[in-house]
């Protein structure tokens, strides 16, 4: 099990589309909005924080759904029925393709995060930078088990279309790019409610000083039952056909 995460973590990180897409264009992504729009936010500080967080959450989304496009493509080359001949079990394959993911996706948020600090000027109690980093990594899990079991599922064209398609929703519904005040106040309501408005409540209640509130806690940890489901009967159904 051991060895099968520190493969597919090894792999993962040996991809270059991976580390100049995956972790550096959330980052440019960053300092564009808060260096360049500065005049539609009247407290430049406070949007640094705020896009800051946003932003690193953008950066976990697509690199946790992405984890499905890698996992597509490994199945057209036959490495899932490798795996299904193995001692390897349905839940541990695919609890060890998330650990893998969830590696993957420190990266960008760490980047970002060093850009807010070194390039932006965000300054922050040194508890909360830990803080930050480990609430946002652990609640990036149920992206990437949502993008491993569509890759399970579907083809890897299909795979990388609708994951692109649910990381640019999740970001602009979820409040990621633009601060949801902004929002009409229907679409404000909805944006509560999406799993990444409450993915990147967990970072912006820490900067805040604050704890995530009990509802943050449970639609990620309702969120992460159904993927974490849906995973696994992906995988299983994927390897009954591959075999």
């Amino acid at each position: 099990m051991g060895r099968y995460v520190r493969l597919e973590v090894r792999r993962a990180l040996r991809d270059p589309g991976f580390i100049v897409f995956g972790a550096g264009m959330p980052v440019v992504m960053y300092l564009l909005f808060t260096n360049i729009g500065q005049g539609a936010n009247p407290d430049g500080a406070a949007w640094k924080v705020t896009s800051m967080v946003g932003m690193a959450a953008y950066g976990a989304l697509g690199a946790a759904v992405g984890t499905g496009t890698g996992i597509a493509e490994d199945k057209q080359l036959g490495w899932l029925h490798q795996l299904r001949i193995t001692p390897i079990r349905p839940r541990d394959v695919v609890l060890g393709r998330g650990l893998a993911g969830s590696v993957t996706v420190l990266p960008s948020l760490l980047l970002v995060l060093a850009a807010g600090a070194l390039v932006n000027g965000v300054r922050l109690d040194a508890w909360q930078w830990p803080a930050l980093v480990g609430l946002m990594w652990l609640g990036a899990l149920p992206f990437t088990l949502f993008g491993i079991g569509n890759g399970y599922r579907l083809s890897a064209q299909t795979t990388g279309v609708l994951n692109i398609g649910c990381l640019v929703g999740l970001a602009v519904i979820g409040g990621l790019w633009f601060p949801v005040e902004l929002f009409p106040h229907w679409l404000r309501v909805i944006a509560e409610f999406t799993p990444a408005n409450r993915f990147a409540a967990l970072g912006w209640s820490t900067t805040a000083g604050g704890a995530p509130t009990v509802a943050t806690v449970a639609v990620l940890l309702g969120w992460l039952a159904v993927s974490g489901s849906y995973a696994v009967v992906s995988y299983r159904r994927a390897a009954r056909t591959a075999t």
